[in-house]
């Protein structure tokens, strides 16, 4: 049997795919999680072998939570089970370390080939998905910074810390992670300090 552990916030989500897989005899659900930092807990406590991932929940999101998986070298699949597949979700999820994404309007049956697909450890998308992933690979991403990505990174600019940028702009830290990552998508780059750099030579920050 195939162990899974379901994260997302939504209480009826959680209760729908329990269900579901608790229908198939080829798999056991062995544990649930509202969000990010409970996934990391309950994931060393069971032991699974694929984890079901939403990606936007308060708290810890989705891709800092896969991302913490695999720094704490846990051995688990990740696939991506969320409503969002654009550029600033898609991208850092599968960098972060996922092993498939799909949406959550995927037919039970193909989420089951996916989830034992994701076992084996093939990589499963979506095909909105596959196509958005195609698409960066042939041209750099094109999408704009949103207000927010561009105030955290003016901030961090100032030399703010994530905690610092956080106070001053009373959301989370977490969110300014996740702000951080969407940037960094969208300008092509993997660091706070090459984010930075090539925002100023964009001429996004102007004075910041």
């Amino acid at each position: 049997m195939i162990g899974l552990l379901i994260v997302d916030d939504h209480p009826v989500v959680r209760d729908g795919l329990r269900g579901m897989f608790a229908g198939d005899d080829r798999f056991e659900v062995r544990g649930e999680a509202a969000d990010g930092r409970e996934a990391l807990a309950v994931a060393r406590a069971v032991g699974p072998d694929v984890v079901l991932m939403d990606l936007r929940m308060p708290g810890m999101d989705g891709v800092t939570a896969i991302r913490e998986l695999r720094e704490q070298g846990c051995a688990a699949r990740v696939l991506v089970l969320t409503t969002y597949d654009t550029d600033s979700d898609v991208l850092p999820a599968i960098k972060a370390g996922a092993t498939g994404y799909l949406l959550k309007d995927t037919p039970r049956e193909e989420l089951y080939r996916a989830v034992v697909a994701a076992h084996r450890g093939e990589s499963v998308l979506s095909p909105t998905v596959a196509g958005r992933l195609i698409g960066s690979l042939r041209s750099p991403a094109q999408e704009p910074l949103s207000p927010r990505e561009l105030e955290v990174l003016g901030l961090i600019a100032r030399g703010c810390t994530n905690r610092e940028a956080a106070a001053r702009l009373f959301i989370g830290e977490a969110t300014v992670k996740t702000h951080l990552l969407h940037a960094y998508a969208k300008l092509g780059v993997r660091d706070r300090a090459a984010a930075v750099a090539a925002a100023f030579e964009r001429g996004l920050l102007g004075n910041a």
